[in-house]
Formats: structure tokens, sequence, C-alpha cells
């Protein structure tokens, strides 16, 4: 176990680093080329204007008419998004790593708070799930690959809480918490979750036909 974690916490983090990166570069520079080549329509009415404000209120919470008709799934969508990258990027625990390492930190969060976002951030995780299984439009369309990204995607959370508070063997979640995160990591450019990225380019170019093209809003 302390083989594994020197790993994880070692040459684990620059890999996984060097993956989701270099992944998400890769796989929007590839999408960029295959855009010029089959979509280059968008391109000859750009209006980042439109694009910017399609953006824009895509980030809004309930910023969009169909979150708005879905106010409990537009909320639960919004704090899962504002959870899922505040909490890791202003843990304590993580800056303080940070700064040992390379002398440099982020802002942090008291634990306290850390605490509650982690809480509020699986509960708006379950609300995703419950709708992925009860709403027939969203369930017909959902895989099993769509379930275990959501899944996952909450498991560097539920471990990191679980090793904070000490629940169970703390070396063993402690490394179980390292581990998914940085699985997580390397799987983002390769599957949905590039969205993190990809969303941007989606949204202006949606803004780019609907907007310049038709006059229309796409929120």
């Amino acid at each position: 176990m302390t083989e594994m974690y020197e790993f994880l916490t070692g040459p684990g983090v620059w890999i996984s680093f060097f993956i989701f990166i270099g992944g998400l570069i890769v796989r929007t520079v590839y999408l960029f080329g295959v855009s010029q080549e089959r979509d280059r329509v968008f391109y000859n009415h750009a209006d980042w204007k439109w694009g910017g404000r399609s953006i824009f209120h895509w980030l809004l919470p309930l910023g969009s008419v169909s979150l708005r008709e879905q106010p409990v799934f537009g909320a639960a969508f919004f704090v899962f998004h504002v959870c899922l990258f505040a909490v890791p990027l202003f843990l304590l625990a993580h800056n303080t790593l940070l700064h040992e390492a390379f002398g440099v930190a982020l802002p942090s969060l008291p634990d306290s708070v850390s605490d509650i976002l982690t809480v509020v951030f699986l509960v708006a995780g379950l609300i995703l799930l419950a709708r992925r299984l009860v709403r027939p439009e969203v369930r017909i369309l959902t895989t099993a690959w769509d379930y275990f990204l959501l899944v996952f995607t909450c498991l560097p959370f539920v471990t990191g809480f679980l090793a904070f508070h000490q629940i169970g063997p703390y070396q063993s979640v402690l490394v179980a918490h390292i581990a998914c995160a940085e699985a997580l990591l390397m799987l983002i450019p390769f599957t949905k979750l590039a969205h993190a990225v990809l969303f941007f380019f989606s949204r202006a170019f949606i803004g780019f036909e609907m907007g310049t093209r038709r006059g229309a809003r796409t929120w």
C-alpha cells in the first residue's frame, strides 16, 4: 500500500496530468480540423457576439430556457458543476500539497465549507442520476457507460470525504481517493467528460448558427 501511495503521489500525478492536458489538446485540435472540413459553413458566419452570448447564458444558473423549464434539474446541474471544479481547486489539503511541491497555492476554502460543498455535490449527483432513471426521454438515451461516468465522477468526492473524516481504513481509502481522481483525469479527454472544454466550442457554434444566420437566441 505504501508503494502504491508513493507511485500515485509521484509519477502517477505527472502521468495523469500529461494525459489529461495532452489528450484535451489533441482532441480539440482534431475536432477543430474535422469541423473545418465538414462544417465550413459555420465559419462563414462566425460572430463572437452571438457565440459569446450563447456561452454566457448557458453558464448562468437557469440561464437557458431548457434549464428554466426544469428548475430542480437546472439547479442540480449548476451546483454539480460548480462544486466539481470549486472543491478540488480550493480544498485546503490540495493547496497545501501544491504549495509544498511548487511553492504556490490557490486561495483555500475552510474545511467546513469544503465538507458542505462535497455533500451538496453528492446530493446534486443523486438528483442527476434519478433524472436519468425516472425521465423516460432521458432514460432511453442513457447507456450503461453514461451511468458509469456519472458514478465515477462522484467517487473522488466520496473517497475524499471518507478519508478526511477517517472513516474506514485510512491508508486504503486515501489511496483509493488518489487513484480515482487520477483515473478520472485520464478519462476526461476520451469520453463525454471532455465537454468540460468542448462545451465552449459547441455553444459558440450553436450561437453562430442560430444567432448570426437566424437572429434567434439559443437560451
